[in-house]
């Protein structure tokens, strides 16, 4: 009989096989796709490349400034890859910009700047923005880098080579702002500003032109089929699931060759075509690249190639799960194990926009409500498959509530010198908290510890799918119990001379410290910094904080427990400071004075 070890090593053989070998049709870049998915389900213990992840967000137009839904896109993904980390995984995670495209050239020329020096302005400000946002890329991409042409070229090259790009012409509608060619089903009747009639993208609203001009196109008709058969065969590689849903229901229309260049008499700023100097590669091929260049294509991409999952906004859902797809079968790649879709943020009900003065700068709102305040925020309020709306108000009722009162308000009370003179964490008496229910304890609390010790799992599951802001709704109901266990035992009222009393005491505390620990342990992929206080206040160590390491409770089931009796960290003060809406308390000055008048 075989023995695991030998199947597992055999299964990772055939799978290191399957990456390495080269395929001449979509069809059986497909096949490799599915059987190297089949192999690594089947598997009972994981192959050494199986403990790679690799997150990407879109990278961004430098056309403008970064508003609230850059940093959205950027935030989840770099939760995402904190938790991956946590788990013991080698995750990789990168972001960058876009910065070649008719776009581009033509807001440097307004701008007055050459195109390059253009781009590093604006890519300076995003990589500004995310830095001081706390976000752990561990790679930033600029598509002006030498690294990316050689691997656009290269990759465009393996498609020109396999008959998947010929010379043709293209004649139809083309959006400059989305960069984006559309069909007469996408595209609408309109009036701009000055009162005249446009055709307009039904999608973005942008306006579109008529274009007729000779260049190269992809034969994105051959794959539909494949695409298919991949969606049907992965139902969970695009998330959540109505956009799944979305993306067949395109599929069942037939997919028309797609133009992949531009004349270069039109277009200058981007990557000439191989061969061709009067082309220039469409920008939205060229930048889909950039996920490969990172990975290290054309040589050095296969370990993190196949466990590549996508961050990307519902705008530009197309390009990634219909035409990136299908350029990957054509070059013979592995397609991404997921492409995680979020929704946009309103401001008010209202979409945002500079005429409407209500664009949110994600930099000064970072500033004003801290860099984990924002990142709780966005994280807490954001769901992927519908729009969420902004306003700071709703920022500064949230933050108070549970990062200042319930999360804050817990540690300080376990902590406090009153309660807590030793500054220690404290015993655990089983005879005061049994484990049936007996002793002291109510009803209520056994609730509250089955509920935290399920937590793992239950953030667990929906960090995976990328409903992180489920994952802070029990997180956040397990705080509140947990302050709810402590109002109800009201430790301050116990006789500390008494010795039942105090053990009651130091197992309330002891409880509360175990609870906050976990908690502090799971929100550590979104609020790095306010986590680290919380955990060095217990006197956790860094080594102590993986996911591993949860294991709540041990005395309970009369196991040790490693933290019992070790001093506390120092004490540096509130854990998240009350925010002031100093807008909301000039209102209720006013009104005040109102009032007396």
């Amino acid at each position: 009989m075989r023995t695991p070890f030998l199947l597992v090593t055999r299964s990772c053989k055939a799978i290191h096989r399957l990456q390495q070998s080269a395929f001449v049709s979509p069809v059986s870049a497909l096949y490799r796709h599915q059987t190297i998915s089949v192999l690594r389900n089947s598997s009972t213990v994981s192959c050494e490349d199986d403990r790679s992840y690799y997150i990407t967000t879109p990278i961004f137009y430098v056309n403008a400034s970064p508003h609230l839904g850059h940093l959205y896109s950027a935030v989840i993904a770099d939760c995402l890859h904190r938790y991956k980390l946590l788990q013991g995984f080698n995750s990789k995670f990168a972001t960058g910009t876009d910065e070649h495209g008719l776009k581009i050239q033509q807001a440097a020329e307004a701008a007055g700047k050459d195109p390059l020096t253009f781009c590093t302005d604006v890519s300076e400000r995003f990589k500004h923005l995310f830095n001081s946002c706390n976000i752990s890329y561990t790679d930033y991409i600029r598509t002006t880098e030498q690294r990316h042409h050689q691997a656009v070229k290269h990759f465009w090259s393996v498609l020109w080579n396999k008959g998947l790009i010929y010379k043709g012409s293209y004649e139809g509608w083309y959006s400059t702002q989305d960069e984006s060619f559309l069909t007469a089903l996408q595209v609408g009747d309109a009036v701009d500003s000055s009162g005249n009639e446009i055709k307009v993208s039904l999608e973005s609203g942008h306006k579109v032109e008529w274009m007729k001009e000779e260049n190269y196109m992809f034969r994105l008709s051959a794959f539909r089929s494949q695409l298919l058969d991949w969606l049907k065969g992965n139902p969970r590689a695009i998330q959540p699931e109505l956009f799944y849903q979305v993306v067949l229901k395109w599929l069942q229309e037939d997919l028309p060759d797609l133009s992949v260049s531009r004349q270069r008499s039109r277009l200058q700023w981007g990557i000439p075509v191989p061969g061709d100097a009067e082309q220039t590669i469409y920008v939205w091929l060229d930048a889909l690249v950039n996920y490969l260049t990172v990975a290290g294509y054309p040589d050095k991409h296969n370990q993190l190639w196949n466990v590549a999952h996508h961050i990307v906004g519902k705008d530009i859902l197309k390009f990634h799960a219909v035409y990136w797809p299908a350029f990957l079968l054509g070059a013979g790649l592995p397609l991404p194990q997921t492409i995680y879709v979020h929704s946009h943020w309103t401001v008010g009900g209202k979409k945002m926009s500079k005429s409407l003065g209500n664009v949110v700068d994600p930099l000064e709102r970072s500033k004003q409500f801290t860099t984990d305040g924002m990142r709780y925020f966005l994280l807490r309020q954001g769901v992927p498959d519908s729009d969420s709306d902004y306003t700071d108000d709703k920022a500064f009722k949230l933050l108070n509530a549970e990062l200042a009162d319930s999360l804050g308000g817990l540690l300080n009370r376990c902590t406090a010198p009153a309660l807590n003179p030793a500054q220690v964490y404290t015993a655990f008496c089983p005879q005061s908290f049994p484990s049936e229910q007996g002793g002291r304890a109510v009803g209520e609390d056994y609730h509250m510890l089955e509920a935290v010790k399920n937590l793992p799992a239950v953030v667990e599951q929906h960090y995976e799918s990328m409903h992180v802001y489920k994952a802070l709704e029990a997180i956040s109901a397990c705080v509140r119990q947990t302050n709810g266990f402590v109002q109800r035992h009201a430790p301050w009222k116990l006789e500390r001379s008494d010795i039942t009393d105090q053990r009651w005491l130091d197992t309330i505390i002891h409880v509360s410290l175990e609870c906050l620990r976990i908690y502090g342990t799971l929100l550590q992929p979104v609020v790095p910094e306010i986590s680290d206080k919380l955990l060095s206040r217990l006197g956790v160590q860094p080594d102590e904080r993986g996911l591993a390491d949860v294991n709540f409770l041990p005395k309970i089931r009369g196991m040790d427990c490693p933290f019992e009796g070790r001093v506390l960290g120092s004490d540096t003060g509130v854990l998240f400071t009350r925010l002031e809406n100093l807008d909301i308390d000039k209102q209720n000055r006013k009104k005040t004075k109102k009032a007396k008048k």
